[in-house]
């Protein structure tokens, strides 16, 4: 004879397994708050991707997944703070970012071997740079977006003196720029297996190249001040500077994502700050034309335009052009002909 407790747990499995198989229109999008981010996730790259596959289930994460599915069910029936807007916490981003790997091993592994993966202690307890510059809120525009609290709430002491430690020891190893920053997963955009007929390589490689230039990008920026993710054709296209003109920029929408952060001075200098807009013989060229996306790696950049020995008789490969050295000659993001040529070439 089945016990009643028996039932009872099977029946509440059962009814587990069945409300996270089931259509969210019936289940989580029915609630004010959610279906905003579901009517963009059924226009998304993800809509066959099931909610729970991303976001995790009310067990998926042992006790801690029940706790919080049960917080936001109280919240949402009191209504203490009801509002269709929700925002996902930081630890709740680097939550759904692991499950990211799932699909984009590749990205995540080029991510993992770039600057881009910084963590909360490379960045706000690099001594050098504390000193030269203290930490204050600003710093938040670019490294840890999601971070909920502010500068005081992380790092101890905010001054350029030291030593410096982070309050909660905890987020040392923590990245301070998650996938979330450049990529909103809801985000309009056509499936990539909706590409193409696949009956002509030719046409499968053309018709793609065709559909991404007509769908919007597929990067932007969450930014912070107001809490909202910008597309990378939303953002505004900055004018950059030398002493006596603008200088021409691409048109790449996601130029306009990078100098977001990589940014000029209040004059909007080249080279001024953290810029890196190219001017020279670089002028008009985009961060992506040399730089991988995920990695940034430019290593074997200059080869896909330049013969490894030029016309001047110089190996490209050998030359000093890193952006690290204040004093390389061949900075590519500003070198010059007349930083190498004295007179000028016939």
């Amino acid at each position: 004879m089945i016990s009643g407790f028996a039932i009872l747990i099977a029946g509440f499995f059962g009814g587990y397994s069945l409300w996270n198989s089931a259509n969210p229109e019936r289940t989580c999008a029915s609630c004010h708050e959610i279906s905003p981010s579901h009517e963009t996730w059924m226009t998304s790259s993800h809509r066959d991707i099931a909610c729970f596959e991303c976001h995790g289930t009310a067990l998926s994460n042992g006790l801690h997944s029940l706790t919080e599915k049960t917080r936001m069910v109280r919240t949402h029936i009191a209504g203490d703070g009801r509002s269709d807007q929700i925002s996902l916490t930081e630890a709740q981003l680097i939550g759904i970012m692991d499950r990211c790997t799932g699909c984009h091993q590749e990205e995540y592994k080029k991510w993992g071997s770039g600057g881009h993966s910084a963590s909360y202690a490379d960045i706000f307890l690099n001594e050098a740079h504390n000193r030269m510059e203290q930490p204050y809120w600003d710093c938040f525009r670019c490294h840890g977006m999601f971070y909920e609290g502010n500068i005081y709430d992380l790092i101890d002491p905010v001054s350029s003196q030291g030593p410096w430690k982070l309050i909660n020891e905890e987020m040392e190893s923590m990245p301070v720029i998650l996938c979330s920053t450049c990529h909103e997963i809801h985000s309009e955009n056509t499936p990539r297996m909706e590409y193409g007929t696949r009956e002509d390589d030719s046409e499968v490689f053309y018709e793609r190249k065709r559909r991404n230039e007509e769908n919007h990008p597929k990067a932007g920026l969450y930014v912070r001040a107001d809490a909202i993710f910008l597309r990378a054709d939303q953002l505004p296209q900055p004018g950059i500077y030398t002493e006596d003109r603008e200088i021409r920029v691409t048109q790449n929408p996601l130029q306009r994502v990078c100098v977001q952060c990589h940014a000029p001075d209040w004059q909007h200098y080249a080279g001024t700050e953290d810029d890196r807009t190219p001017s020279g013989v670089h002028e008009g060229l985009a961060c992506m034309a040399c730089h991988e996306t995920h990695s940034n790696d430019a290593s074997n950049a200059c080869v896909q335009c330049h013969p490894v020995i030029s016309n001047c008789g110089l190996d490209h490969q050998a030359m000093n052009t890193t952006y690290h050295d204040p004093g390389s000659p061949n900075n590519i993001h500003h070198v010059k002909c007349a930083d190498c040529h004295e007179e000028p070439m016939r």
